[in-house]
Order: C-alpha cells, then structure tokens, then sequence
C-alpha cells in the first residue's frame, strides 16, 4: 500500500528547492525581508504539506493500526503535532 504519493513527493521536493534557494540568498547577503518573504512562503508550502499528509493518508496510517488504545494514542499524537504552533 502506497502511503505518500507524487504529488506529497513533488510537494517536498519544491519546499527543498525553495529552502536550498534561501540559503543562496543568504549568502550573496540578500536583503532580509526578501530572505524572510521566501522562508515564510516554505512554511505555509510544509504547511500545506502537512494538511495534505493528513487528509490523504492520515485514516490509512491509523487503520494500519490493529491496537484501539495504540491507535487513539497515534491519532491524538498526530493532532496534537497538528495544531502546536
């Protein structure tokens, strides 16, 4: 069973080019909102990576889990993850 398909790959991999991106920036001392606009727009793209994890593959990880009381610890576990800010 395929948990994680092409488009949460593809997903990370942009949010990997993005952040090997800012790096570059920092660098060549690119100016710091410029820097700051980039990494904000990385964490709104892991954000939505995370939603999408979620909302695909979240019931999929869970029913994997044979165990109730596991299976309830793993899902309040991975709200919990979820809403930290």
């Amino acid at each position: 069973m395929q948990i994680y398909n092409q488009k949460i790959t593809n997903q990370l991999k942009r949010a990997d080019g993005q952040l090997k991106g800012i790096l570059r920036m920092m660098e060549s001392e690119k100016e710091c909102l410029d820097v700051i606009t980039q990494l904000s727009a990385v964490r709104s793209s892991l954000d939505r990576l995370i939603g999408t994890i979620v909302a695909e593959n979240l019931t999929i990880c869970l029913l994997m889990e044979e165990n109730s009381e596991e299976r309830d610890a793993k899902l309040k576990q991975a709200i919990n993850m979820i809403i930290k800010k």
